[in-house]
């Protein structure tokens, strides 16, 4: 089921509100809509066996992050430096931004 919802990006940095990193702050690695999940670094980290190949040449168990529900997560806000709860604007020029709800500060780049 893909969900419309998602309004977080590449390269944000976001906060963990639920789960066993509960309060970690991380940037945003990867955007899978598909199935409404993110990869975010430093979090959600899990252990894969991987076979050796021409990248590791040795094998062994590596560690990588493994995607989370967008839902787990809010944007940070670098004004209020807080996850901040997200409204859409409509700037004088057409343009389409992402703003904090509390302090009204625009958070696309």
């Amino acid at each position: 089921m893909i969900s419309d919802k998602c309004y977080i990006k590449k390269d944000d940095k976001v906060k963990v509100i639920s789960g066993k990193d509960r309060g970690k702050i991380g940037k945003v690695l990867n955007v899978v809509r598909k199935k409404n999940r993110i990869v975010v670094e430093n979090i959600n980290i899990v252990k894969c066996h991987v076979k050796p190949n021409a990248k590791n040449r040795q094998g062994g168990i590596v560690e990588k992050e493994s995607p989370v529900h967008w839902s787990n997560v809010m944007l940070m806000c670098n004004k209020c430096l807080a996850p901040a709860r997200i409204k859409f604007q409509i700037l004088e020029d057409g343009k389409k931004v992402r703003s904090c709800r509390k302090c009204n500060e625009v958070i696309d780049v």
